[in-house]
């Protein structure tokens, strides 16, 4: 898995898909944190965070579109599929490498924090708490929404096509809530509720840790990285 995880941390900088996923994630919490807080002279980072959520939609499909669709049109895959290493550890090395990219992005994110105590006035101090909720929140969802990714990478050797279902995916899942209230019918109404993204993630940016919706965003990723394995165990034996 060691070398999986290297190859891939080496391969998104090797190519311009790492650059434009961190210039792009800075640059929109850059103008978020400016509009939300600078300009207002308020310590609240709230809406920032709030407004990230949004663009990751759209983002992490640009992350994570290469990570198995490439290795199918290039072929490698099948010298992964064949070398002396699980499919659970290719899996694994490709998450976690796309993970260390995402958390470089989110760590900005606690500079602008600090950025803010700094400057603040005597008794407008910065709520550590929420900003740390925001940040494991983030964290959490960006990592539910890169396995999702993984797992639609997987299906496709074309990564546009990729980019596309990922993004489909991820925005019908945060949108689970908005459909259960179109739904008459109540257990249907809180059954899409509790399986929204969004509504997981908005706890957090009150600084709330809900072990309930931590435990959601780990088994979202673990049951999308499994069917990423089952996806290639299918391949191996195809």
């Amino acid at each position: 898995m060691g070398a999986i995880f290297r190859r891939e941390v080496l391969s998104y900088f090797t190519s311009p898909i790492g650059y434009i996923f961190l210039a792009a994630f800075y640059a929109f919490s850059a103008v978020f944190f400016t509009n939300s807080s600078l300009m207002n002279g308020s310590t609240e980072m709230t809406g920032m965070f709030g407004q990230l959520m949004i663009i990751l939609v759209v983002l992490i499909p640009i992350l994570t579109m290469r990570t198995m669709s490439e290795d199918k049109k290039t072929k490698t895959d099948q010298c992964l599929l064949t070398a002396p290493v699980s499919l659970g550890g290719i899996v694994a090395g490709k998450f976690l490498a796309a993970l260390l990219v995402f958390t470089c992005a989110v760590a900005v994110t606690v500079v602008y924090a600090i950025i803010i105590a700094g400057f603040a006035k005597t008794g407008a101090g910065v709520d550590w708490l929420v900003i740390i909720g925001n940040v494991v929140g983030l964290e959490l969802f960006g990592a539910s929404f890169i396995a999702v990714g993984i797992f639609c990478s997987s299906l496709t050797e074309n990564q546009v096509v990729a980019a596309v279902i990922s993004f489909i995916s991820i925005l019908a899942l945060s949108m689970l809530s908005i459909v259960g209230g179109l739904i008459s019918w109540e257990p249907a109404q809180e059954l899409l509720a509790s399986l929204s993204f969004y509504e997981r993630y908005s706890g957090f940016t009150y600084g709330m840790f809900d072990l309930s919706n931590v435990l959601f965003f780990i088994s979202a990723s673990v049951i999308f990285l499994f069917f990423t394995v089952r996806v290639l165990e299918k391949r191996r034996w195809s």
